[in-house]
């Protein structure tokens, strides 16, 4: 925490606050989180933008990690210094290739993916990978309308298999403080151990999650390896405060910040921002993880990393 601890500066009174307004899973709302604007043009009107979004309850289901049965095929064409045994080792890793993704998919499907909230909860299963124990019905031939393609056929029997640990990129994620109390403001410190770009996101107590970087006006999400940083970034005009909703007679909620790390620049997420600062995703949907999890899937196991860091309001 040292490392990464420095202060913002507080909001002035000329801030203006736009509002989440989050709900426990029984539908009662529990608290406010708020994104806090300096002098942001946009918005001098002072109007406060209020965004209700409802909650469902959350019961992730892990994937079974049992072996699983494909039907695949590949092929490959005769080159001019190729062998014929040549291309039909080509034609059966095609096959054998094109197995192991198709049970990369049956993998991941396995995983209910109930709520966008689920971006708080380990992702590892999105960098899973399929390794074969076994292939039966084997059905290979030089293809009849062209003599130059040899094709192969066959099922195999592909067991899920997952990265190590400590593997690959790696990021440190912590937060200003565990605990805040009503009108605190929260600072995110992260670090990767590589150059990475970074994406951060807010999970609310109703589980809707907002992109807070990028975002509308910082596009910029590129980081230095080893190098600390900090969001809002020192100066900034963006303040991330918590607030309990008036008439609320709970004494505590809990969030998460979720940092998701890749080695190249991704599109890991459509940059919309239709409206305001930031990309807000529904709590009932689960498109925004659906898609998330497809791209993470197609990259390395050893390209990407995610932390999650969490704090809870008290009255």
């Amino acid at each position: 925490m040292d490392l990464f601890r420095r202060q913002a500066r507080e909001a002035g009174p000329e801030s203006v606050t736009a509002h989440i307004l989050s709900t426990d899973p029984r539908g009662a709302v529990t608290r406010i989180t708020s994104v806090c604007l300096l002098h942001f043009a946009p918005w001098r009107l002072g109007a406060r933008l209020l965004l209700l979004l409802l909650c469902i309850p959350l019961h992730a289901v892990d994937a079974a990690d049992t072996p699983v049965w494909v039907d695949a095929s590949g092929d490959a064409r005769q080159g001019d210094v190729e062998t014929p045994t040549e291309v039909k080792q080509r034609a059966r890793r095609a096959a054998e290739t094109n197995a192991i993704e198709k049970a990369t998919g049956v993998f991941i499907k396995s995983h209910t993916l109930v709520s966008n909230s689920q971006l708080a909860e380990d992702l590892v299963f999105a960098a899973v990978r399929g390794k074969i124990e076994q292939v039966a019905d084997v059905k290979e031939d030089w293809d009849a309308a062209d003599r130059e393609r040899y094709v192969v056929s066959l099922r195999a029997l592909i067991r899920p298999v997952y990265p190590e640990r400590g593997q690959g990129l790696s990021a440190r994620l912590s937060l200003s403080r565990a605990e805040l109390k009503e009108g605190e403001t929260v600072e995110v410190f992260y670090q990767t151990g590589a150059d990475a770009f970074v994406y951060l996101f807010s999970v609310a107590a109703d589980g809707s999650v907002t992109l807070l970087l990028p975002n509308s006006t910082d596009r910029n999400n590129a980081v230095r390896g080893g190098q600390a940083y900090q969001f809002p970034p020192a100066g900034s005009d963006i303040r991330l405060q918590a607030k309990f909703l008036p008439g609320f007679k709970g004494t505590v909620a809990e969030e998460r910040v979720t940092l998701i790390a890749t080695r190249r620049q991704e599109d890991l997420i459509p940059l919309g921002f239709k409206e305001g600062m930031f990309a807000v995703f529904d709590a009932k949907s689960t498109g925004m993880i659906s898609d998330l999890t497809k791209r993470l899937n197609q990259l390395e196991p050893t390209d990407w990393t995610q932390q999650t860091a969490t704090y809870v309001l008290r009255k």
